[in-house]
Order: structure tokens, then sequence, then C-alpha cells
């Protein structure tokens, strides 16, 4: 309900819903395999006990399933928010898109349902020989199921008619939004790759970038894992769109020795140089440190935060490896990241750490420089270096968060209240 009210999910509130949803999942799914493992037998076994017996043990777990279905439907139906996240698909718990809508229309099912009450009609003829068949075969657990499973019976059979009317009218509304969605998701995405390669004409008086490798190899010696990085080309086009100086997050998720000093196992990423994830228009990836910082101005925020809060970050960031690149920018759905969506989804929920999202052009997101800003006024973060705000100098400690205060008054004032 409050994800409701606020419009979209927090990142942990995320997390807990969809460990929730795909515990219901399995937990289906076993029902489900149970109903047609024991389905051959009704016809198969000689004995009338014993196929009752098997009637009575596959009939409750179809009325477990029609239940939980129930219940779940009726939580999300009349809350959009919550459908759309039920339906979005989330690799890293192995959630396919759509599998809200696929229950909803299953339950929603003429021929489905007509199975169910012709058995809910041959158990309320045999009730009491079924109940004796499993009480005589040591199921006397099922029986008890059974009686507390019926209310909600009687009750599914009444609710069918209502429920199969609402999918219908939402299943014609859907198709229509469905390809709204995904035509302007395709304009977005082609947009937002041109623009990402457009340059700035005039821009630059120098060709190359500013951060050369005496730079690079300083930065590089006094990074460690959680480090944020945020930097700047200058002659990007995307910067007339993106609010104030500072464009785009990274992560320095640090060395294998870092990583291994936490407890952390290594995956696949011990190979090569990797120390950066980092969202980008080719998706979230690993990336050598050279390759983020190939700019004209960055900075790196380092967060207060104990060893065992950094390890939960680092081990919630290298869940979202492999994501796609959000061209829409929408912060309300996991599937597809943005470059600080990575940092915001990391961080968020744990500890102290938790971002507040801004509204911009009808969206909720956050933008790089909120994420300077709630970091260093919130005492999440604190500015460790930086480079290129007004001259080519790398500056450390008090002299660099003078700088980086400096380019948020002058570039953001009216995005949002200075701070300092």
């Amino acid at each position: 309900m409050a994800a409701q009210e606020r419009g979209y999910y927090l990142p942990d509130e995320d997390e807990r819903l969809r460990e929730v949803y795909r515990r219901y999942l399995v937990a289906r799914g076993t029902l489900w395999e149970m109903v047609l493992s024991l389905k051959p037998g009704l016809k198969e076994r000689d004995d009338e006990e014993e196929r009752l017996r098997v009637f009575g043990v596959s009939f409750c777990a179809a009325a477990m399933l029609v239940r939980s279905a129930s219940f779940v439907i009726g939580l999300a139906k009349e809350r959009p928010v919550v459908w759309k996240k039920l339906d979005e698909a989330e690799p890293r718990y192995l959630l396919k898109r759509k599998t809200f809508t696929r229950l909803y229309r299953n339950l929603s099912s003429y021929r489905w349902m007509w199975f169910y009450h012709d058995a809910w009609r041959f158990f309320e003829r045999e009730k009491s020989a079924i109940e004796e068949s499993l009480e005589a075969g040591g199921m006397g657990e099922v029986v008890q199921w059974l009686k507390e499973e019926e209310p909600f019976i009687q009750r599914s059979r009444m609710a069918f008619v209502k429920r199969r009317f609402a999918y219908r009218l939402h299943s014609f509304v859907r198709r229509n939004v469905s390809g709204y969605g995904k035509a302007m998701f395709g304009i977005f995405q082609l947009g937002g790759s041109a623009v990402a390669e457009l340059k700035q004409p005039f821009k630059k008086k120098l060709p190359g970038k500013r951060v050369c490798l005496e730079t690079l190899e300083e930065a590089a010696g006094l990074l460690r894992a959680g480090d944020v990085i945020v930097t700047r080309h200058d002659d990007a086009l995307s910067n007339l769109f993106l609010p104030g100086y500072w464009p785009h997050g990274a992560l320095y998720i640090g060395t294998p020795e870092e990583r291994e000093a936490l407890g952390m196992e290594e995956g696949d990423r011990s190979g090569g140089n990797i120390s950066v994830l980092e969202a980008k228009k080719d998706g979230v990836l690993y990336r050598e440190l050279c390759e983020t910082l190939a700019v004209d101005a960055f900075l790196v925020l380092r967060p207060v935060i104990s060893n065992k809060e950094l390890k939960e970050v680092l081990e919630k960031a290298f869940t979202h490896e492999g994501k796609l690149y959000d061209f829409v920018f929408d912060f309300r759905t996991a599937d597809r990241l943005v470059c600080t969506e990575v940092v915001y989804r990391a961080y968020h929920g744990v500890g102290r750490f938790s971002f507040e999202l801004s509204q911009r052009s009808g969206r909720h997101c956050l933008s790089a420089e909120d994420v300077i800003r709630q970091g260093l006024e919130k005492g999440m973060f604190e500015v460790l270096m930086c480079f290129g705000v007004e001259d080519g100098t790398l500056r450390h400690g008090e002299h660099a968060h003078s700088r980086v205060m400096a380019s948020l008054r002058k570039f953001g004032a009216s995005q949002s209240a200075e701070i300092d």
C-alpha cells in the first residue's frame, strides 16, 4: 500500500517483494507438480478407496492453488504499481516477464475453472468417503486441510465470473498501453543511443580527454571498494539534457584482494583489470578503471560505512550485472538500469543509506547531482578527490570538497537547495 501511494517501490522494498513472490511461485509450482503427477492415478488404480485418496490429495492441492492465487490477485489487481512490479522481469530472482498476468489469466480460464468446479461437485457428493479413505491411509492432516479450504472454495466459485470480466477488461486496456509503451521505449532507445555519441561543437579547445595517464594512476592508488565515481565529458551533447554539472555515475568495486578481504567470492570478476560496475548504453557491465576515467572531469565520493555494510552493498550491486540500459530513465522498474540507479539500488536500505527520488519530466529518478547532494547532506558520503573543476589539478580532502560544492552551486542551484 505504501508503494502504491508513493507511486514506486524503494530498492529494499522491491527486493523483499521479489523474494516473497519467488517463494510463492516455487510453492505454486510444487502444488501444480503434485496435481499433474497424481492425475493419472485417478484412472489407473483399481482400488476405489485408493482412487478416492488420490483424488483427495490432488483436490486439496488444487484448492490451495486457487486460494493462494486469488489472494495474490486480490492484493494487486486494484494496485497498478504492485501489478506492474509483479509483472516485471527480474533475472536475479529467475522471474520472467508477465508472470502475474499469466497467473490472473489462468485463474480466469473457463476451461480450467470448469474442471475445478466439476471436481468440487464430486468432492461434495463423495466427501465422507474421501475423508474416510484419507484417514485410513494415514492422511488425516489432508482431511483437516480440506476442511480449512472449504469456505474459500465456495467463495472462489462465486468470484469467478467477476474475475473473468475484470481480466477481459484489463487485457483490452493493456494491449493498447503495452503497444504504446514498446513504441515509446524504442524511440527513447534510438534517441538515447544517438545522444550518447554526439558531441557539442566548438566546446573543447584541445582534442582528447583531460584525464591523463598520470592522473589515472594517482587516482587508482587512492580508490577503494564502494567508492562512487561521478564523471563528466565537457563536450557531451547529453550535458544539455541532464541536470547540473555532473551527469554520470559508476560504482568502484575494488580489486580482487579488497573483495577477498571482505569475505566475498570472486566469481567471474577476478580476470583482467575489472574494478568498476557501470551502466552505459551497452548495459550494466564490469569495466576497467581506465575506461570509466576516460573523461574530462571526475569526483570520488567515499561512503561512511562499515566493512559488513560494504560487503552487503557490493553483493547487492553484483546481482544487477548484465542488465540492459534503461533509456526511459524509469527508476520504478529494476529490469533495466541507468548509471546512477546502480548506486541507488546498491546502497539504498543498507544501514543509514537512504536516497529520495526527484520527479523530473514526469519521472521519478535520481541524478548524479542528487547522489552528491543527498550523500553529503546526510553524511552518507565524503568527497575523497576531484579533478577537472576549474583546472587540471587532482585535489584531495577539503580542497576537493570546496571545488565540488562550487560546481554544485554554479551549475545546479536551480535544481535543488544549496548544501555546504
